[in-house]
């Protein structure tokens, strides 16, 4: 595990932190909000200076995660994310006062509906630093192909699969790259290469067999899973050329228009807290 604890800076591509549609959408959306509060108009003038302190916070706090193996470690799990095709490893902010690995712990069970606290080892991680935002992985191996997927939080996981670590090396080391199947990676590429040296030091339990390579597979979908159930497994997803992201409406605050909120409980609340 020599070199594997130590952070890296990232490349100047690495964590630019700069806003995504969503971000953006969220400004507008905030903009509506405080201007439709009378608590929180006079605070429209200093809208700016406030989503570029949540902007900026957002990119700071900790974020961990795990990197999960199958038995042969030719294969790692990856998470689609709800909006977007883009696919990383299973991870999330961490909470205030919140330990590394418990919150790696949470995190991968809120996305995969796996529990990897009794695999998971505190000292077998891999750690880089993006910026102002340090993201540690922890390695899980040895994970069955019998294991059932299944996120516990909505909207949030579209897609799970098991895809070829051989399939995922890019040609770059930035934080959104291309894998050589196509696929679109957000924070996979950088750790590829100490995640290879983890795996040349540490036998598989079950050996390769070059001449029957294990597949890609997905275990979950959203599209053919009801009520949050296990999906078929099918390579379809896998297979198919990422397609353009659409934009399901290209108007302004989108997520607000379906955010619902209890407003007398909130105007109570800021008011109780402005005039204490």
């Amino acid at each position: 595990m020599s070199g594997l604890h130590r952070s890296s800076s990232s490349s100047k591509n690495i964590g630019n932190c700069l806003p995504s549609k969503e971000l953006l959408d969220d400004l507008c959306s905030m903009l509506t909000v405080f201007n439709s509060c009378d608590v929180l108009r006079p605070y429209v003038a200093n809208i700016d200076d406030i989503f570029k302190d949540f902007t900026s916070y957002k990119c700071r706090v900790p974020v961990t995660g795990a990197i999960i193996l199958d038995e042969t470690y030719e294969r790692c799990l990856l998470v689609k994310g709800w909006k977007g095709s883009s696919w990383s490893f299973p991870r999330g902010k961490k909470s205030k006062d919140e330990e590394d690995y418990a919150c790696a712990i949470r995190e991968v069970l809120e996305e995969t509906g796996f529990d990897v606290s009794k695999l998971l080892k505190k000292e077998e991680y891999i750690e880089f630093t993006f910026r102002q935002q340090r993201v540690r992985l922890y390695i899980v191996a040895g994970v069955t192909d019998d294991t059932v997927f299944a996120p516990l939080t909505k909207k949030e996981i579209s897609e799970i699969a098991w895809h070829r670590l051989d399939h995922l090396h890019p040609a770059s080391n930035e934080v959104i790259t291309h894998g050589a199947a196509g696929l679109k990676l957000y924070m996979v590429a950088p750790f590829l290469s100490k995640l290879k040296s983890w795996i040349s030091k540490h036998p598989a339990p079950v050996a390769r067999r070059p001449d029957k390579p294990v597949k890609a597979l997905s275990v979950w979908n959203a599209k053919t899973s009801s009520g949050g159930g296990n999906g078929t497994a099918t390579t379809e997803s896998y297979n198919k050329k990422p397609e353009p992201d659409q934009p399901r409406d290209i108007g302004p605050g989108n997520s607000l228009r379906s955010f619902k909120f209890n407003t007398s409980a909130i105007l109570q609340a800021m008011e109780s807290g402005f005039s204490a």
